[in-house]
C-alpha cells in the first residue's frame, strides 16, 4: 500500500510539475511575443486569476437559502438547494466559473454575432445565422410558448450566471478573454434567458438531417443518371440490420417487425432522374451552381456539435433486468460529436434536499453550458439516453423570383423582409436584408455568387416567365416556435414511462431516439419530434417553390409516432438505424444509417445472453469500446485472394492475414486495411462524380520519407497526390459499406472501372480494382509511417487533437500551443462502435468521437460509471481542463456518486452560496 501511494503522489507531483512549466512557459513566450509590458501583463497571476473559487462560501444576491457545491476529485460538481430557483441559480452560477467563455462564445454565435467578438473574419458567418434568425425564433418561444415554471427556471439560471459575472472584468472570467483584449476592447454583457433558450437551435442544427444529401443528390444529375444513384443511396437492409422497434406500438396498435421481404422507406432517388427538382421538374440552369455555393456556405457555419452527414451520429442500448446480473436494467449511451475543447458536455447533479412541490428535482448527468436542466442522465427512478433519430426536418425549395416577389400557385407574393445590423469590433457595422418566402428564409441571399447565378438562371418550360432568376430557401421545422425546453425539465422530474413519453411529446427539435429504463425494471423507446407531412416529393430531393403540391400539409401526429415498451426480445438498441419497417404509414426520412454499429451492438449483446447468459456493467463499457470493422470482415477475404507481384506490397497485404477485424490503435493490420478502403472508395466512385462533390484527398502534396524503398517509390507518392487534385474522395460511412456489400460479387460491374494514369493501368473489373488500391495504400502508408511495416500502427495515423473551438483554430500559433492539447493515438474508426470517426475525403484523422459514455446501473445507482471527453473544467491550465481524456481515451470509466452518501464520500471540495 505505501508503494501504490508513493507512485500516486508522484504522479500527482509531474503533472502539478508540468503544469507548472507549461505556465512559465506562456509567460516566456508572451513576453517574447507582445514585449516586456505584455509579458508583465500576462503573468502567471493572469493565467490562473479566472480559476473558479471551490471552497469556503460566497455571498450571492437573490438566494433563499443556503446552497452547497460539492466537487469530487474531477472537480465535477453536485448542487443542494431547498428551492427549484435557488438549485438553478447556482447551476448557472457553477457552469459560469467553470465555462463562462464557451458559453458566451455560443450565445454569439446562435445570435448571429460573432463579430462583435472577434472582427470582420466572422462577418459572412453573421450574415447566415442572422438569415436563419436562431434567436429570434427563441425569444419567440420564451416569450409564447414555454410554461411559466420553465420561464421561472431560465430566470434563476440566468441570474446566477449574472451573479458570478458582476463586478468581474474579462481577464478574471478566462484567460481568453485577456487574449482577445490585444484585438479589441470587448467586454462579456448579461446573461439573458433567451441566450439558454437559442442554444437548442444550434443543438438542432447539427442534428438536422438529410440537408446535405438532399444537395448531394440533386448535384449528382448532373453527371449520373437515376440508376447510378440509386446506387449510391441503395435501399435500408432490413433483412440483414433490424430497426430500433421490432414489437413496438402504433396509434395503440400492437406491431410485429417483419424482415422478410421488407423493403425501405428509401425512394427518393427515384425522383432524382435529369433534373435534380423533385417530381422530375424541371430545373434552371443555375440550379447546380445554386446548390454547389449552398453546400460550401453550409460548410462555413460553426459546426458545434459537429459535422452533419452520413456515418455521424451515436450509440444507446438498454437491457432488461432478465438478461443483466442485478436483475435490474442496464443503459448505455455515447453520443458521437465533433471533438471539442472544453466538452460540450458538462457534468453534474441538481439536487433538492427534500423532493416537494417546491424543490421537485434529484436528478444527475450531462448538461449543457449556458442551459438549466439536465439533458442526458437518471433521477432517482428512471435513466434516459438520446441518439439522433435522423428525421427529414428540412426541406430546400427552389424559388422564382419576379420583380420585389416570388411565384407561388400563378400568383406573385411580396417577400416578407427585415434588417439586420452586424457589429464589427474594430470596423464598422454592416446591414443585411434578410428576406423571407412562405417556405422560409432565402439562405441563397447570403452569397454574392449565388445572387449572380439565380439572376442568370435559365428555363424554358417550367417558368416561362421566369423573370428575375431564382434563388433557395430554407423550411425547418426548428424556425417554428416550440417547447423543447420544456421537455428538459419535464424529463428530468419524470417518475415512469408514461410522464416520460408526456416529456418526450414536447421534444420537437432536434427529433430524437429516446431510450428508457426505470428502477422497477422497465425498459422502452419514444421517437418523439415535429417532423412534416409533406403533401407532394419525400424531401429527398430540393422541392419546386412556387408548386402548392410541395407544401408540408402538418406533421405526424405525436400519438402515430413510435415506441416500444418491454419487448420480449428483452434489450432495445439505437444506433441511427432506421426506427421502423415498411408498414409504418409515415415517411420519418428518406436518409436512415444503415445499421452497421446498430447491428453489431445487437449481435454482441445477443452473444452475451445466449444460453442464459447475463450482462454486467462492466460488459456494456466493453460493448461500448467494440473496435470491430464491418467493412474489413466484407472485403478482407477479397484482398488476399489478389496475386500481389510485388514485394513491397505482398509485404503489406500479409498484414491482413490472420487479422481479426480489430481496430486497435497499435494494429498495423487497420492502418493499411483502412488505407486500402479509402483508395477503394476514390479508384471506384471519385472520379464518376460531379466536380461540384470532388474533395481533395489526404495524400495530396506528400512526399516520401527519406530512402523509403524501390526506386520509383517516390515518383508514385507524389502521382498519388496528382491523382486526388482532380478526383473525389467518397467519405466512408456505412452508406458506402452498402453500396459495395451490393456490388462485391458482380466483378464487371461499372463502378470497378477506373481510367490510367501515368503510373497506373486502367481497371477493367473488381480484382484489378482492388491490386491498385493495395498498391496505392502501400505507398500512402510509406510516405506517412515510413517503409518498415512493423513500424505501421493504426493510431499513428488515426489521431485526435483537442482544439479551442475559438482561439484555438483562429488565433496565433502560441495560442493554440497555449489553449490546444494532444494528440492522442485512437483505436477504434468508421461506423464502429467505438465510433471515432474519420472522414476518407480529408484523411485518417479522427473528426468526430463518442462525446462522452455511460452505463447506468439501475439496482444501484451509485455504480452507474459515467466519463467525459474533456474535464469539469473550460480554463487552460486548470487541473480539470482535460484530466478524464486519457482515461476517456483507453475506454475506462468513472465512479458516478448520486446518493446523499455516495456523493458526500466522493467529495474533495464543497462551496457554500449563502443569500
Amino acid at each position: 500500500m505505501p508503494s501504490n501511494t508513493t507512485a500516486s503522489s508522484g504522479h500527482k507531483s509531474g503533472k502539478k510539475k508540468g503544469r507548472r512549466a507549461r505556465l512559465i512557459v506562456i509567460v516566456l513566450v508572451l513576453a517574447i511575443v507582445g514585449g516586456i509590458g505584455f509579458g508583465a501583463y500576462w503573468s502567471v497571476s493572469t493565467v490562473r486569476a479566472s480559476f473558479p473559487q471551490t471552497k469556503g462560501s460566497i455571498k450571492l444576491d437573490g438566494l433563499s437559502g443556503n446552497v452547497e457545491v460539492k466537487r469530487d476529485g474531477n472537480g465535477i460538481p453536485q448542487i443542494y438547494a431547498d428551492t427549484d430557483a435557488d438549485l438553478f441559480m447556482a447551476q448557472g452560477y457553477v457552469q459560469a466559473q467553470d465555462r463562462f467563455w464557451e458559453m458566451d462564445v455560443r450565445r454569439h454565435m446562435t445570435s448571429g454575432r460573432l463579430s462583435e467578438m472577434f472582427g470582420k473574419g466572422q462577418v459572412k458567418t453573421d450574415e447566415f445565422l442572422r438569415t436563419l434568425g436562431w434567436h429570434r425564433v427563441a425569444k419567440k418561444e420564451y416569450d409564447s410558448k414555454l410554461s411559466p415554471e420553465t420561464k421561472k427556471y431560465l430566470q434563476a439560471y440566468a441570474k446566477g450566471v449574472n451573479a458570478y459575472l458582476k463586478g468581474k472584468d474579462g481577464k478574471d472570467i478566462s484567460v481568453e478573454y485577456a487574449a482577445l483584449g490585444f484585438e479589441n476592447d470587448y467586454a462579456p454583457k448579461e446573461w439573458t434567458p433567451v441566450d439558454s433558450v437559442a442554444w437548442l437551435k444550434a443543438m438542432a442544427w447539427d442534428l438536422r438531417g438529410n440537408m446535405q444529401d438532399e444537395i448531394d443528390r440533386s448535384l449528382m444529375t448532373s453527371r449520373l443518371g437515376p440508376e447510378q444513384i440509386k446506387d449510391l443511396y441503395p435501399a435500408y437492409p432490413y433483412k440483414r440490420n433490424k430497426p430500433i422497434v421490432q414489437e413496438g406500438a402504433l396509434n395503440g396498435v400492437t406491431k410485429e417487425y417483419d424482415p422478410k421481404g421488407t423493403t425501405s422507406t428509401q425512394t427518393g432517388t427515384n425522383g432524382a432522374a435529369g433534373t435534380g427538382l423533385a417530381g422530375g421538374a424541371q430545373a434552371p440552369s443555375g440550379l447546380q451552381s445554386q446548390l454547389s455555393g449552398l453546400s460550401n456556405a453550409l460548410d462555413e457555419v460553426p459546426a458545434i456539435l459537429g459535422p452533419n452527414g452520413n456515418g455521424i451520429g451515436s450509440n444507446s442500448w438498454v437491457v432488461s433486468g432478465e438478461h443483466t446480473i442485478t436483475g435490474k436494467p442496464l443503459l448505455a449511451n455515447d453520443p458521437h460529436l465533433a471533438p471539442q475543447l472544453p466538452s460540450v458536455w458538462y457534468q453534474m447533479g441538481l439536487h433538492c434536499r427534500s423532493v416537494s412541490s417546491k424543490c421537485q428535482y434529484d436528478v444527475s448527468g450531462y448538461t449543457f453550458s449556458g442551459m438549466p436542466g439536465v439533458v442526458i442522465g437518471h433521477n432517482k427512478q428512471i435513466a434516459w439516453g438520446m441518439t439522433n433519430l435522423g428525421a427529414d426536418v428540412t426541406d430546400l425549395y427552389l424559388e422564382k423570383f419576379t420583380g420585389d416577389g416570388y411565384q407561388y400557385d400563378d400568383k406573385v407574393l411580396p417577400f416578407k423582409t427585415r434588417e439586420e445590423v452586424i457589429k464589427v469590433a474594430g470596423g464598422s457595422s454592416k446591414k443585411i436584408t434578410v428576406r423571407e418566402t412562405n417556405n422560409g428564409p432565402l439562405i441563397s441571399d447570403r452569397d454574392d455568387e449565388l445572387v449572380k447565378v439565380g439572376k442568370k438562371a435559365h428555363v424554358d418550360t417550367a417558368a416561362p416567365d421566369r423573370g428575375d432568376g431564382y434563388g433557395v430557401a430554407l423550411r425547418w421545422t426548428a424556425l417554428t416556435p416550440g417547447k423543447s425546453m420544456d421537455a428538459v425539465f419535464e424529463l428530468n422530474k419524470a417518475k415512469d414511462f408514461t410522464e416520460f413519453r408526456k416529456a418526450a411529446a414536447s421534444f420537437e427539435v432536434p427529433s430524437q431516439n429516446l431510450i428508457y429504463a426505470d428502477t422497477d425494471g422497465h425498459i422502452g423507446y419514444q421517437a418523439p419530434g415535429k417532423i412534416p407531412v409533406r403533401g407532394k416529393g419525400d424531401g429527398s430531393l430540393p422541392a419546386p417553390g412556387w408548386d402548392p403540391a410541395y407544401r408540408w400539409t402538418g406533421y405526424i401526429p405525436q400519438d402515430a409516432l413510435p415506441y416500444e415498451y418491454d419487448p420480449k426480445r428483452g434489450y432495445i438498441v439505437t444506433a441511427n438505424q432506421a426506427v421502423v419497417g415498411k408498414s409504418y404509414p409515415y415517411d420519418l426520412t428518406a436518409d436512415w444509417g444503415y445499421g452497421a454499429r446498430s447491428q453489431r451492438i445487437d449481435d454482441l449483446i445477443q452473444s452475451k445472453i445466449k444460453n442464459g447468459g447475463k450482462i454486467s456493467t462492466e460488459d456494456m463499457r466493453l460493448m461500448q469500446m467494440d473496435n470491430s470493422s464491418e467493412i474489413a470482415k466484407l472485403l478482407v477475404p477479397k484482398l488476399l485472394k489478389i496475386d500481389v507481384k510485388d514485394k513491397y506490397v505482398r509485404e503489406a497485404q500479409k498484414l491482413l492475414e490472420g487479422w481479426d477485424y480489430t481496430q486497435d490503435a497499435d494494429s498495423a493490420a487497420a492502418a493499411y486495411f483502412n488505407a486500402v478502403w479509402r483508395s477503394v472508395l476514390k479508384l471506384s466512385f471519385g472520379n464518376k462524380l460531379p466536380k461540384e462533390l470532388r474533395v481533395k484527398g489526404q495524400c495530396l502534396n506528400v512526399e516520401p520519407a527519406g530512402n523509403t524503398g524501390p526506386a520509383d517509390e517516390g515518383e508514385k507518392v507524389r502521382e498519388c497526390g496528382e491523382r486526388d487534385a482532380d478526383s473525389a474522395q467518397p467519405d466512408g460511412g456505412d452508406r458506402y459499406y452498402e453500396v459495395v456489400r451490393r456490388i462485391i460479387d458482380d466483378e464487371d460491374n461499372d463502378w470497378w472501372k477506373s481510367p490510367a494514369t501515368r503510373t497506373d493501368a486502367e481497371t477493367k473489373n473488381r480484382d484489378q480494382l482492388f491490386k491498385r488500391a493495395l498498391e496505392d495504400a502501400r505507398w500512402d502508408l510509406t510516405a506517412k509511417l515510413g517503409k518498415d511495416v512493423d513500424t505501421w500502427s493504426w493510431g499513428r495515423l488515426h489521431r485526435l487533437t483537442l482544439k479551442n473551438q475559438t482561439l484555438g483554430t483562429e488565433g496565433p500559433g502560441w495560442l493554440q500551443f497555449v489553449l490546444n492539447r494532444g494528440p492522442w493515438n485512437l483505436g477504434g474508426g468508421e461506423a464502429a462502435v467505438n465510433a471515432t470517426g474519420w472522414n476518407a475525403a480529408g484523411g485518417y484523422g479522427v473528426v468526430w468521437v463518442p462525446s462522452m459514455r455511460m452505463v447506468v446501473n439501475l439496482k444501484d445507482l451509485d455504480k452507474s460509471k459515467w466519463i467525459n471527453l474533456t474535464g469539469a473544467s473550460g480554463h487552460a491550465y486548470n487541473a480539470h481542463y482535460t484530466d478524464q481524456t486519457d482515461k476517456w481515451a483507453k475506454g475506462e470509466l468513472l465512479p458516478w456518486a448520486f446518493n446523499d452518501k455516495a456523493v458526500e464520500d466522493s467529495t474533495s471540495d464543497k462551496l457554500v452560496l449563502t443569500p
